[in-house]
Formats: structure tokens, sequence, C-alpha cells
């Protein structure tokens, strides 16, 4: 049990957090390109004296490091913390004072992820004669697309010093059944796995009033929207969570013609790799079957992207018992995991660890908009709950 009083040291730096926030909301950035994000970021972690290396992912992510001092004692002990730093291709409409700067917005949280796990380090900094042991701060890009988190770790993020725990937070209404001013969280798979795939079938074109001379795609395509929903219904168990969704279909250019090519892209969301093995290979069979049998050839593109988010039962149940320390009452079990995904996923295969859920939605216009709108927001008066929560955790890890 920590003796520091994590919450009056969270709210002591509160506006500092938003502040941050408010800072990164402005200037939101895609991908695994973020140059203005990146600099600001390194700014304040000079400011506050932590050591740091942004040579990730070409410049792009950053792994900072606080070593703790408490008594001159020496721990192989290493608790990673991560945030994302990546917005998305949304123009926002929230109205907000420090609304996007660009035709980018920070529509997923990931603003508030970062300046949350910042004030954590500025605690922490302050504090290293309170702990021992290393902290280390991930800030990755990329999670939204085309994920982040696998080249941190294949440039070394979770290594020199070798991480032995693992952590971290989304903000927002993740779950509907979360109560607002709670941390929710769920003892083994809490998200779903995240893949792509791209069906595209090649036919033979020909005038629309003659069928007989073509090869039509289009109706191959239809074919395959659906076939492609049996597998869910009727090769997988209703009990075990999965979805197969067509999420775009392209094809055609004129009323009267029969085009050569459609595709069919869509997205794969299971809680196990044996589900997302078996998932892939039924689109194929499928695919192939049909072309077979209308006289077309359809080529599948499988991406393996995310995979589910897997939480440590042991790290989740030890981490829970330290916040009900300072959050009585306020930690909410997920009911059933979500069929959303996450590239912290990947961190989890490194080390054991547990990814929370800070329920925080705030309305604009009256409303709540959920994630990935262009009227999202969050409630700032309850950042302090994570950043206390890092802060509560690391002390009771690594001492």
């Amino acid at each position: 049990m920590s003796q520091l009083n994590a919450v009056e040291l969270a709210k002591e730096v509160e506006a500092d957090i938003v502040q941050w926030r408010r800072d990164l909301h402005q200037i939101p950035e895609l991908g695994l390109v973020l140059p203005q994000t990146v600099a600001y970021v390194k700014n304040v972690l000079a400011g506050l004296g932590i050591e740091y290396d942004a040579s990730y992912v070409n410049g792009n992510g950053i792994v900072a490091l606080i070593h703790g001092k408490k008594a001159e004692l020496n721990s192989d002990k290493v608790l990673a913390f991560r945030a994302d730093m990546d917005g998305l291709p949304i123009s926002e409409a929230t109205g907000l004072a420090f609304s996007s700067l660009n035709q980018n917005m920070h529509a997923c949280g990931h603003d508030g992820h970062t300046a949350m796990l910042l004030g954590a380090a500025k605690i922490l900094q302050e504090n290293r004669d309170q702990f021992v042991g290393t902290i280390k701060l991930i800030f990755q890009p990329g999670e939204e697309y085309p994920g982040g988190a696998e080249p941190m770790i294949q440039e070394g993020a979770m290594l020199n010093p070798k991480v032995t725990r693992v952590m971290g937070f989304h903000q927002g209404q993740i779950d509907p059944k979360v109560p607002k001013g709670t941390i929710a969280y769920k003892e083994g798979p809490i998200m779903a796995s995240m893949d792509r795939f791209l069906i595209e079938v090649n036919g033979k074109g020909y005038h629309g009033a003659y069928p007989e001379e073509s090869q039509d795609p289009i109706a191959a395509a239809g074919q395959l929207i659906n076939a492609l929903q049996t597998i869910k219904s009727r090769n997988i168990k209703a009990v075990n969570p999965a979805v197969v969704s067509i999420t775009r279909v392209q094809g055609g250019i004129n009323q009267n013609i029969i085009p050569d090519k459609v595709e069919l892209e869509g997205t794969v969301r299971a809680l196990n790799d044996e589900t997302r093995e078996f998932i892939h290979k039924k689109i194929e069979q499928i695919a192939h079957g049909i072309g077979a049998a209308l006289d077309v050839e359809c080529v599948v593109t499988y991406d393996y992207k995310y995979p589910p988010v897997t939480n440590d039962e042991q790290v989740t149940t030890e981490v829970v018992n330290s916040l009900e320390e300072i959050f009585p009452g306020q930690l909410v079990e997920v009911e059933e995991p979500l069929m959303g995904g996450e590239d912290y996923a990947y961190y989890l295969y490194e080390a054991p660890g547990t990814f929370l859920f800070l329920s925080n939605p705030s309305n604009i216009e009256g409303k709540f908009h959920g994630h990935h709108h262009a009227k999202f927001d969050v409630d700032e008066s309850l950042f302090y709950m994570a950043t206390a929560a890092f802060v509560k955790v690391a002390l009771d890890y690594l001492n």
C-alpha cells in the first residue's frame, strides 16, 4: 500500500493535464507521422527533466524512463505505461474553444490519453525517492491505423530495460453499460481482434443487354455478400463472439455496362486466434467456391491486424485491488468483451498486463456523441482518475 496520496497529487496537476490535452487537441495528426505531436510531448518531457528516446517509428514514437531512487535500492521491476497519440481524418464539429486547427480530429480521445500519462510522469518524476525500479512511458503513433504498437515493440520499446508489467487506459464511453465516473476492467479478453479482408472479383465485362457474353462480377459479389454472413450464423457457435462485416462494395461505371471487376472489403472481429484463422479459411473457401460456380476469379487478401486484447488475470486482480483503495466503489467489471479492437493487444503478448477503461463521456449540444464522431468529447474533470491510477499502480507494484 503506497503512502503518497495519488488522488491528491493527480488533482494538483489537473490544470496541467487539461492544458496539455487542449494543446494536443488542436494539432491532431494521422497514422505513423506525428511531427507536431511528438515535438510537443518531447518538450513537456524535457521540461520535467525526464530522459527519453524519440527515435522510434522514424521519429514518431517516444519511450521515456523514470528511475526510482528509494533508499538507493535496486530492482529489476520495469512497469510500462502506454499512451497513443494519433487522431482521425474527421473534421471537428464540437464548437469547442480549443477545436482542431486542421482537418483532422482527436475523435477517439488519444489527446487525453497522452495528457493523462504526462500528468502521471510529472508526479512520478517528482517522487522518485518513493519507489524502486523503473517506469517506462511509451507514447506511440498509429493506433487507429495502420498500428504503431507492433513497430514500437519490434524496435525494442519493451526492452532495455525489459518490461515486467504493462498497463494502459482508454477514455470515453467504450462500454455504454459502464457508469460515468468509474474505471472498468475485465480479466481475460476485453476487446476483440481487428482483421481486414479484401475480395477482388475479376470477371469479364460486357454490354448490360447481353449478360450471357459476360462473366458478371456483380452477380458473384451479390452471392458472396449473402454467403459470407453464414460464417457466423452457421459455422460458429452462438456463444462464441465473432463479427464478419462487409463495409465496402465497389464496382461498375454505368447503368448498361457489366464491369470487369468488383471489390468487397470488410472487417473480422473475434476473441481468440483460433476463430480468426477459421474465419479466414471460410472466407477463402466461400470466395473460391462461388468464383468457380459463376466463372469468375475471386482473389482474397486477409490481413491479420490487431490481436484480441487479453488482460492477465493476476495483474488485473492486483490492479483492481490497488485502485479500490483510492476509488472505493468506482471499479466496475465489464460484463462482456467488446468487439472493438485496440493495438495495445501487442504489448500484452510481451509482458503480463491489463487495459482499463475510464468512463468520462461528455455532451455536445446536450447530446452524447460516441467515438469517431465529429462531435465526440470527454469530461476533463475526470482526467485525474487515470493519472491517479497510473501513480497508485506504480507505487504499489514497484514497492
